[in-house]
C-alpha cells in the first residue's frame, strides 16, 4: 500500500502538474492569488493541486510539513508546505480540509487569525467519526455549525458535495464541465469562491446564503452529483 506522501506525490504526477507554465491566470487579465490549504488530504491536495497548475501559488500545511515533501516537490515551485499557522498567513484565500471533529480545535488554535479571512469550508460531518459535532450539525445546519467554529471569517460553503475522487477524475473535462455548489452570506467571498472553483477546473453553482448550503450537504438530496451547472440548478431548483 502507498505511503500518503507517495499518493500525493503521484497525484501530482496523474494530473500532469510538473513544471507547467503559470500563465493561464494573466493570459485571463487575473493576477494569480496566493491560497492557504489547512489540511493537505485527498480533498485539500486534489483542490490544491488543481489550483496550482491553474497557475496560483499554494501553501499545503499539516502540523507536520516534513510529511508534505513528496507532494510540494511533485508539483513545482508554485507549491510550498508549511505549518496552518503560516498557511494562514500565506494565503489571500483558505481552503479548510479537515475532518469535521477537529473544527473545535482548529477554532481554539486558529479561530483568531481566521478573523476576516476567506475561507472556503469542504468539511463534511459523519456520525460514525464526528459525533457530538453531527448532532450538532443535524439540529442547526451544516452553514451554521460551520459559521460557528469558523466564527468571523468570510465563509463560503464549497467542494464538499462529491468524493475527492469525483472531483480528480473531471476536474478541466471538455464541456459541459462539472458543476459545483457553493453558498456564503459574504458577496465578495462569494466572489471569490466562484473564481476559485471556476480555476479548479468546474462551473460554480451559487445556491444561496450559508443557510442555503444544507441542500448540498451529504446526506442531502442535492449531495454527490456529477451534473452540469444547468442539470444542477435543476436538481436544487435553481432559476436557469
Amino acid at each position: 500500500m502507498r505511503s500518503e506522501p507517495t499518493r500525493r506525490a503521484a497525484l501530482a504526477l496523474a494530473l500532469g502538474l510538473l513544471a507547467l507554465p503559470a500563465q493561464a491566470q494573466d493570459a485571463a487579465g487575473k493576477k494569480p492569488l496566493r491560497i492557504g490549504i489547512i489540511g493537505a488530504g485527498k480533498i485539500g491536495g486534489t483542490i490544491g493541486t488543481l489550483w496550482v497548475k491553474a497557475g496560483h501559488e499554494v501553501m499545503f500545511s499539516s502540523r507536520h510539513p516534513e510529511e508534505l515533501k513528496g507532494l510540494v516537490e511533485g508539483l513545482g515551485e508554485r507549491a510550498r508546505a508549511g505549518t496552518p499557522a503560516e498557511a494562514i498567513r500565506f494565503g489571500e484565500a483558505i481552503l479548510v480540509a479537515v475532518p469535521y471533529k477537529a473544527y473545535p480545535q482548529l477554532k481554539a488554535d486558529y479561530g483568531e487569525p481566521l478573523k476576516g479571512r476567506i475561507v472556503l469550508d469542504a468539511g463534511n460531518a459523519t456520525q460514525a467519526r464526528d459525533g457530538d459535532l453531527y448532532a450538532e450539525v443535524s439540529a442547526n445546519g451544516i452553514g451554521a455549525t460551520s459559521a460557528k467554529y469558523l466564527a468571523d471569517a468570510r465563509l463560503v460553503r464549497a467542494f464538499n458535495a462529491a468524493n475527492y475522487r469525483v472531483f480528480e477524475a473531471n476536474a478541466n473535462r471538455p464541456a459541459p464541465r462539472m458543476a459545483v455548489p457553493i453558498a456564503a452570506d459574504d458577496e465578495a467571498a462569494l466572489e471569490m469562491g466562484k473564481r476559485l472553483v471556476s480555476d479548479a477546473g468546474f462551473d460554480p453553482v451559487a445556491v444561496g446564503t450559508l443557510k442555503d448550503a444544507d441542500r448540498f450537504a451529504m446526506g442531502s438530496p442535492g449531495f454527490g452529483h456529477n451534473l452540469s451547472a444547468p442539470d444542477l440548478r435543476a436538481k436544487l431548483g435553481l432559476a436557469p
